[in-house]
């Protein structure tokens, strides 16, 4: 197997004007205005394994997400998946890489069409990226595996999605995904809309197949207690930043920053454990007009001077950790409390 990561992502940035009108601005003497959804972010994803992105919502995870798919394209930085850069390959090369990487979405009510029968969302990707000559079998029978792996049955093929629950949905998309052979998939949140019972079934399916057909996972979620028992690390975003960095279990037995202990904090007992659930503090703000110096700075009760004029950057803080935070690099924090 190749040292080498199945997906690297180096300096990455992705802004987007918001500013209004070009005639309104010069009536009103406005300026334009630019959102920086994603600022500067690096990491790898090793094959076979899943890195998790978690934070609240507007912190860029879903942009991050698009951009991995090349939905939309870097302001700056690189995306490298095995060794290539794929916004820059043409012809063949660029239609297998393509079919390589897969994406399930947040919502399983939209991301269906309505209009067609199961069986043609399935086999819409083995027509796309021209895998008919590859399969063992016919196309008709390759949605009916593929719906059985998901854990539904063949005949199912038949019928539209909107006779199906939201669980079944989000299952339909992973087999549309699974249908075009990837090595990777992204998945944006995708038990989120889901009931807490259902969304245990579709984790463990996701985990089942990582195991049997050998799947790398960029997975993105705003649930902590999620993404523990998916992820082999972890990233944390804050306002389109990478604040930390660490293997799944380290950071939730050592959490760094102060904007991790928060999330963590806020996960409920479920083990009875007697820790105590302290809620969210603050708000993300305005991406717009993000604060000066360290952007968590506003919401942070170990913030100081430096804190609000200068930008930290990620530093080891243990074997293979990373934190972006000067109280982590000055020894300010005290111990986190361990996340059992």
């Amino acid at each position: 197997m190749s040292s080498q990561p199945l997906l690297h992502v180096e300096n990455l940035s992705r802004e987007f004007d918001v500013s209004k009108p070009w005639l309104n601005r010069v009536i009103e003497r406005l300026p334009e205005q630019h959102l920086r959804a994603v600022d500067n972010v690096s990491f790898d994803i090793p094959r076979g394994e899943t890195f998790a992105l978690v934070g609240e919502s507007g912190s860029g995870k879903s942009t991050i997400a698009k951009l991995v798919v090349d939905l939309i394209r870097p302001t700056r930085g690189r995306i490298l998946f095995d060794g290539k850069n794929l916004p820059e390959t043409r012809g063949r090369e660029f239609i297998t890489l393509r079919r390589r990487v897969q994406m399930i979405f947040q919502d399983p009510f939209a991301s269906l069409n309505p209009r067609w029968r199961v069986g043609d969302i399935i086999s819409e990707p083995i027509y796309a990226f021209d895998l008919t000559s590859q399969l063992k079998t016919s196309v008709t029978r390759r949605v009916e595996e593929l719906l059985e792996t998901v854990g539904l049955a063949g005949r199912d093929r038949h019928k539209f999605p909107h006779e199906f629950s939201g669980g079944q949905r989000q299952r339909i998309a992973i087999a549309r995904a699974l249908s075009a052979m990837p090595d990777f998939l992204v998945c944006d949140e995708p038990t989120s809309a889901l009931d807490v019972s259902v969304q245990a079934q579709i984790l463990n399916l996701m985990r089942d197949l990582q195991e049997e057909l050998g799947l790398t996972y960029l997975f993105i979620s705003h649930d902590m207690s999620v993404v523990r028992h998916m992820a082999d690390r972890i990233g944390v975003l804050y306002l389109g930043a990478l604040v930390e960095n660490a293997p799944a279990q380290e950071l939730f037995r050592n959490p760094s920053h102060p904007y991790t202990r928060m999330l963590l904090d806020a996960i409920p007992d479920h083990e009875m454990t007697g820790r105590k659930r302290k809620p969210v503090k603050g708000e993300i703000p305005n991406p717009i007009d993000p604060p000066s110096g360290c952007t968590f700075h506003p919401r942070c009760e170990y913030a100081n001077d430096r804190c609000k004029a200068e930008v930290p950057h990620l530093i080891a803080t243990a074997s293979d950790h990373y934190a972006s935070c000067f109280a982590v690099e000055e020894g300010r924090l005290p111990k986190a409390e361990a996340i059992a």
